[in-house]
């Protein structure tokens, strides 16, 4: 999702000026004093009236101001995308997925995709997906790199809070390999996913 806004909360009597950001599982605010982080599988209640964004969860109620977008930020918590929607997968994708242990995933993507791949990658893929447990198997995206079509992703798929395999540790990987990193998402309750593509100046001209 990624939608920000500048507004003012209101939690448990008190009220701060900051910044609210909804992600694709979680409405965060960072304020001056009022810090709060709520993760959508712990809402109870979820509206929007008058400008105002009111999320009722295990601690209470918070309200955020955020005038006519508040209406849109509630539809998004109570219809948040499917993991397909948040990686974007087309109809007509060629895809790739290695790695993977997550057969209802697999059996997700073969059934959205024209094409599917599974424990091999095929040439001129649309997508490649990597599941990756520890950082020595990071040295084969550059290998990987050079299977992927001129503006496909490369989606490395590691496990949360791992300390065999850090955020820093991919993204590392992938600028070595001549990637960028564009996008994050919550892949499961157990996994994060991270998108790189080729640089437009490093693709190869039609």
């Amino acid at each position: 999702m990624g939608a920000e806004a500048t507004c003012t909360a209101t939690f448990k009597g008190q009220s701060d000026s900051g910044r609210a950001r909804l992600e694709t599982d979680v409405l965060q605010f960072r304020g001056s004093d009022l810090k709060l982080s709520i993760p959508f599988k712990a809402i109870e209640k979820v509206g929007s009236c008058k400008g105002v964004l009111s999320v009722t969860f295990g601690g209470g109620t918070a309200r955020f101001e955020l005038g006519a977008a508040a209406w849109k930020w509630a539809d998004k918590i109570k219809n948040p995308p499917s993991r397909l929607q948040k990686i974007g997968a087309k109809p007509e994708w060629r895809a790739s997925a290695i790695g993977i242990e997550d057969e209802r995933f697999l059996a997700e993507l073969e059934e959205a995709v024209a094409r599917l791949w599974i424990g091999r990658v095929a040439k001129k893929s649309d997508a490649i997906f990597y599941g990756v447990t520890k950082a020595v198997q990071l040295v084969r995206l550059e290998k990987l790199k050079t299977s992927l079509a001129p503006d496909g992703a490369l989606w490395i798929i590691r496990p949360k809070g791992c300390p065999d395999i850090s955020e820093r540790a991919v993204m590392g990987a992938g600028k070595a390999a001549g990637l960028v990193d564009v996008k994050v998402v919550s892949f499961s309750a157990t996994h994060t996913a991270e998108k790189f593509v080729i640089p437009l100046k490093a693709r190869p001209k039609a």
